[in-house]
């Protein structure tokens, strides 16, 4: 299964300010001020009251509220947006791409106008109906966070105490910042290429830049900037998350991801393994299945003899699909039935609200959380959420270990060879264009072992049973080896990531056991995760480099790296469930030379 996972931004990311930093390669030390600007300098005196400063959607005029600004856009630009919205039955999402779609068509045409009636949107695509205009065109645009302010909210009344301790349950921090103390916060942001944004946590165990007096990423010199819009108004910030959390247990509704991972044999058989074959780990044991989808693990758990499961599922259909699958096989709990399986439809933060359970009375807790490159999807902070609330001292988790992998791969990863003989035509030129296009993108595809052009390196190990829910964002080092290559230099296009999660004889001790998603193991749907170098780099064993490395730079043919030396950062981005992951990438010359390339930040 191969698919480019990319998401826009939608919130937090600023297109207009550039700064310069220090060059002593600590992001973790970056503070923010009152106006976003680097360093603790002095407020700006003539700050007071910029929080209530909203800009026209048409002109340079300033206004302390949004109906001043409203009025002000009816009257002299012709533009009824509290009508429109009427009119068109736009919800918040809908008012929010408007706001930035016109910001764009002023930013490109000053003279712009909308002159546009309500009519001429029926029964077609309204034009700012799309996902690029969920992220803001301005960052600091006030009227953003605020326009909905004063409009009944039939769905929710905005708890901000209430919204700030869920979303530290489902280790948010960053955004409990925002909500908290915006003007406090310290999320970094770096702008890509003018239009692609990330988002750097500030507790990503002190993410770096790059040694260039600039920071240079993918390439381009990078604005940024260090904080938060003082107007983040909660209710967008957990609205957003709501829809997120809708759209992602939603996605697992389909019965055909289901029977996709059901089908992954390296999957499901490494779980059946570690719970079936460990008896004395199982047999009269409380166990919990965080996310259960069909039930799978909870009725392996069952069959092993636990003496209750409590299998946890917050989508809504799937927990239905579970319970009748339960009841089905005989092991279904309730007032009717004499089994030991009960399925709770919640998120596992809200447990509490949906069934009766004991804090620190679970024996085993059993999950299948991992996304593509691990950590995607960010499910790990609810299992390590319910690891402390529920699980026994001493109690087991499965699994309890979690390592991730990264090696270069070369021209046969790529989609190169394909297009440079298409029917004996040459089409090279779109092979590269789609190599430009993934070192922007992060790819998941199944690469071969074969492709590789350096050894395994170990990049990261999580101890599920000790962790704590911040080490979750890490930075960490590595070094590529060239494998043996017939004599002959070889191009390293990128890197590709794996992991393995161990179920080992901590808990396992009868049968200790590997879940395995390397390229030298039967391929899973979770397939490796492919980051493309901007350039390709040049590497050959040390014996094959010559005595002169004057020759050209480290990392071309004319003078091959004899290692590749690697930074990566994995951060949960800004955008719930997602990830951002920056990677840096230094040639090594066979006599110490280095050569560094530019940044790179992909958001999965």
């Amino acid at each position: 299964m191969a698919a480019a996972m990319v998401k826009d931004e939608i919130l937090n990311y600023s297109d207009d300010e550039e700064e310069n930093f220090s060059d002593d390669g600590d992001w973790g030390d970056w503070k923010a001020d009152d106006n976003g600007v680097e360093g603790g300098g002095e407020e700006d005196e003539d700050d007071d009251g910029s929080d209530s400063d909203f800009k026209c959607l048409f002109c340079d005029s300033h206004y302390v509220s949004c109906d001043l600004l409203f009025e002000h856009c009816l009257l002299s630009h012709e533009f009824d947006f509290l009508g429109i919205r009427k009119e068109l039955k736009l919800d918040f999402y809908s008012s929010f791409k408007l706001i930035n779609y016109i910001r764009s068509q002023v930013a490109e045409n000053k003279c712009w106008s909308w002159g546009i009636v309500a009519d001429d949107f029926k029964d077609v695509k309204l034009p700012w109906d799309e996902e690029k205009y969920l992220k803001p065109f301005w960052q600091e645009d006030s009227l953003l966070y605020s326009f909905a302010d004063d409009e009944e909210d039939e769905e929710e009344t905005f708890d901000r105490e209430e919204a700030m301790e869920e979303l530290q349950k489902l280790g948010n921090l960053n955004i409990v910042e925002a909500i908290g103390e915006a003007s406090a916060s310290k999320n970094d942001k770096c702008n890509i290429n003018g239009s692609k944004d990330v988002t750097l946590l500030s507790n990503c165990n002190g993410l770096k830049k790059s040694s260039a007096d600039d920071l240079i990423v993918n390439g381009k010199d990078v604005e940024t900037d260090v904080g938060v819009p003082r107007d983040c108004d909660g209710r967008l910030v957990t609205r957003n998350i709501r829809k997120v959390n809708e759209n992602y247990f939603g996605s697992y509704s389909s019965f055909g991801i289901h029977k996709e991972m059901l089908s992954d044999k390296v999957r499901t058989e490494a779980y059946r393994d570690a719970i079936l074959k460990n008896p004395t780990l199982l047999n009269g044991s409380v166990v919990m299945d965080v996310g259960c989808g069909t039930g799978i693990l909870s009725l392996f758990a069952a069959r092993a003899g636990a003496s209750r499961v409590v299998a946890v599922e917050a989508s809504e259909k799937m927990a239905k699909v579970a319970t009748k699958i339960a009841k089905d096989n005989k092991v279904f709990n309730d007032n009717e039935h004499n089994g030991v399986l009960e399925v709770a439809h919640s998120m596992v933060e809200e447990l509490d609200k949906t069934i009766q359970i004991q804090p620190h009375s679970v024996d085993v807790l059993v999950s299948e959380w991992m996304g593509y490159c691990l950590l995607y999807e960010s499910m790990l902070s609810s299992v390590l959420y319910a690891r402390d609330r529920w699980l026994k001292p001493g109690g087991a988790i499965l699994p309890d270990t979690a390592t991730m992998f990264v090696a270069g791969f070369g021209k046969g990863a790529t989609s190169l060879p394909f297009w440079e003989d298409v029917y004996g035509f040459d089409m090279s030129s779109i092979g590269k264009e789609i190599l430009e296009d993934t070192a922007r993108l992060p790819v998941v595809d199944v690469i071969e072992e074969r492709d590789l052009v350096t050894h395994p390196a170990l990049l990261q190990t999580f101890d599920l049973a000790t962790m704590k829910p911040d080490e979750v964002d890490f930075t960490a080092t590595a070094t590529l080896e060239p494998t043996e290559s017939d004599g002959k230099a070889r191009l390293c296009h990128g890197v590709v990531l794996w992991f393995n999660t161990g179920f080992t004889d901590r808990f396992c001790k009868e049968n200790p056991t590997v879940l395995s998603t390397s390229p030298y193991t039967p391929p899973t749907h979770w397939a490796q995760t492919v980051l493309t170098f901007q350039e390709p780099i040049s590497v050959a064993l040390t014996t094959l480099v010559s005595g002169d490395d004057r020759r050209g730079c480290i990392g071309t043919e004319e003078c091959p790296a004899s290692s590749i030396h690697l930074r990566v950062s994995v951060a949960r981005a800004t955008e719930h469930r997602s990830i951002d992951i920056s990677l840096e990438a230094t040639g090594m010359g066979s006599k110490g030379q280095k050569r560094r390339w530019p940044v790179q930040i992909f958001n999965l």
